[in-house]
């Protein structure tokens, strides 16, 4: 580790503590909104049993709150200077005492926002954290690897930045090695090995995935084989221009030596023969324009080879095996020997930059030494590891001591394992998803499947104008009561899946859903599927207005569950530093925080 650089302030334990204790205060109330699914909107009365005001008011202030994303409003600042003290107590403002309906619109949209990541001073700057791992040093650029020519936008946007920062954390530790749990088709693997020169194990439970990786690699090879062929092009246009200047260059030289030597040679008044002329101009300047044109030959030719063998010099960088070799790769003049052995020597030190997919499923009790046979000090790093793996890439970090940083974003927090969501339920299950910290643990705090699932909603994506899916959602909603009412059914175990976006109309979307659910859809006439339709369509808001409440609240749902993350690394003895670090831009990527740690250095 870099003794020199010091990395950013963190807020300690108890600090993230007491946030937590008024996060969980606000959510104890709120957490029902989140809890309640919109399959069951209208079968349940959810809008009755929940909500105190009319729908049209419950959007006319979020839809103005979500707005107004400048200064902070003057109403929201009792609020704060509250929570500044001993936090926000008055929730009959927000929900009704006895009813424990929602009442205030504004005052639940201010909590909140108040209760975010971003606003509860948690988050550590991107940049900030990247000065301080780098010093003093150059930053490290790594090749010129594009990931925009063979990755989506979103998935170019994650891997360019989550890249720089686990090289610039390999290079504060002088870690060569990194672990990517979850990896996928080996998007971040592969950059990390190409761009950063580390040598990466990408771990996938999926062999689909794994054989995605080796054939995303196997592209990735085919860029670096384009842009060598590019660079030795650029390479040998240079050789020629250069050649050129120097042959223009000798030419005029050339014709001032021939103009001065006349202009210096005697006149007819000097008597001076011709043969003296002769033999004067033979002797000093032929011979001197001779090794002139000589030198331009060979100097031609020595430039040619040195550009060639430049040429060669990029994907000297790379191990043997790193491009696919074509007939037309190689130029007809063979490599030279020295060349060869230049390549293996290279190939050799470049042994560490290597990418090897692997399938294996980790939980928090993986060996890994069986898994990698050349374990060593390393890196343990997920882009949106999926449910309980974000969870246990954290807990192998901590058990593991080859293991020296960890970066984890984690995503679908709805799979979850979650200890005390069922507990009268006998299960085996030592090691839960949520919670992890102690604190939380005590609380015996449970969120629900449903509010994890509304903590992966994305508010800004919202506030920029990609709205939800209402009418989709009203759809779904709409047919669940038909279900119950005609055939019997309140709960069933099969989904109706994306059968929105292949129907021409409500109708058909009815048809189509209950003959994917079993379920005989002769029965029904259109004339009652269109009355159930008739009936809900004024209530529409209803469903629309709820939603957006439950995306104004997704923000508390993933705090919690990152500073439950955040806090278990806190409390671990070994580490020595733990931050959350807003990695992404959230609206295109809205899980955008890195759960990263350091240990101490033995």
């Amino acid at each position: 580790m870099a003794a020199s650089c010091t990395l950013p302030v963190t807020q300690d334990l108890s600090t993230l503590r007491a946030k937590l204790q008024g996060l969980l205060r606000f959510l104890r109330e709120a957490l029902s909104i989140s809890n309640a699914h919109t399959v069951d909107f209208y079968t349940e009365s959810v809008w009755e049993q929940l909500i105190d005001l009319p729908p049209e008011t419950v959007l006319a202030v979020l839809r103005r709150s979500t707005e107004e994303a400048e200064a902070q409003p003057l109403e929201a600042r009792p609020l704060v200077e509250a929570e500044r003290g001993s936090g926000i107590t008055d929730f009959p403002q927000i929900f009704c005492e006895t009813s424990r309906k929602l009442v205030s619109v504004e005052a639940f949209a201010l909590a909140a926002k108040y209760y975010s990541i971003q606003n509860l001073g948690i988050c550590t700057p991107f940049e900030q954290l990247l000065i301080s791992l780098q010093g003093n040093q150059k930053q490290k650029t790594g090749k010129n690897v594009k990931p925009d020519e063979f990755m989506n936008l979103k998935k170019s946007h994650e891997v360019q930045a989550m890249s720089e920062l686990i090289s610039s954390i390999a290079d504060f530790y002088g870690i060569k090695q990194v672990i990517d749990l979850g990896s996928g088709k080996g998007y971040l693997s592969s950059f990390l090995s190409l761009k950063y020169g580390l040598k990466v194990y990408g771990i996938d439970s999926s062999n689909t995935n794994t054989h995605g990786a080796q054939e995303r690699n196997r592209k990735l090879k085919k860029h670096w084989k384009v842009y060598h062929t590019q660079s030795k092009l650029d390479v040998n246009g240079l050789t020629l221009k250069v050649t050129k200047e120097k042959k223009m260059k000798d030419e005029i030289k050339y014709k001032a030596d021939t103009e001065r030597v006349c202009n210096n040679s005697p006149t007819n008044q000097e008597m001076m023969s011709t043969s003296d002329f002769l033999s004067d101009f033979s002797g000093s300047v032929i011979s001197n324009i001779r090794k002139q044109m000589e030198n331009l030959h060979v100097c031609s030719h020595r430039e040619e080879n040195l550009c060639f063998e430049n040429a060669f010099s990029l994907i000297d960088l790379l191990p043997i095996n790193a491009i696919e070799s074509t007939s037309s790769q190689i130029p007809k003049r063979k490599i030279s020997e020295a060349n060869k052995e230049r390549r293996k020597t290279t190939s050799t030190s470049s042994e560490s930059n290597i990418y090897s997919p692997l399938t294996s499923f980790i939980t928090a009790d993986s060996e890994l030494h069986d898994i990698i046979k050349d374990l060593e000090d390393c890196l343990m790093v997920g882009l949106h590891t999926c449910g309980d793996l974000a969870s246990n890439t954290l807990r192998i970090f901590t058990s593991k001591s080859e293991i020296k940083g960890v970066c984890s974003v984690g995503c679908c927090y709805h799979l979850l394992s979650e200890e005390f969501e069922n507990p009268h339920k006998e299960c085996i299950q030592k090691k839960w998803g949520f919670p992890m910290c102690h604190y939380l643990k005590e609380e015996r705090w449970c969120c629900g499947r449903n509010a994890r699932m509304s903590a992966c909603l994305a508010l800004e994506r919202v506030t920029v104008g990609q709205g939800l899916p209402t009418e989709s959602l009203f759809y779904r909603a709409v047919l669940q009561d038909i279900i119950k009412d005609c055939y019997g059914i309140t709960k069933c175990d099969r989904h109706v899946g994306k059968i929105y976006s292949k129907s021409s109309s409500f109708l058909d979307y009815v048809r189509k859903s209950l003959k994917k659910l079993g379920l005989d859809e002769s029965k029904l006439p259109e004339k009652i599927i269109m009355d159930y339709y008739e009936k809900y369509k004024p209530r529409m808001n209803e469903l629309e207005a709820f939603n957006m409440l439950k995306v104004v609240l997704a923000p508390c749902i993933e705090t919690l569950i990152l500073l439950d993350r955040l806090c278990y690394l806190k409390e671990q003895e070994d580490i020595a530093w733990s931050a959350l670090v807003k990695l992404f831009d959230p609206v295109k990527s809205p899980r955008c925080y890195a759960v990263i740690a350091l240990k101490k250095q033995q």
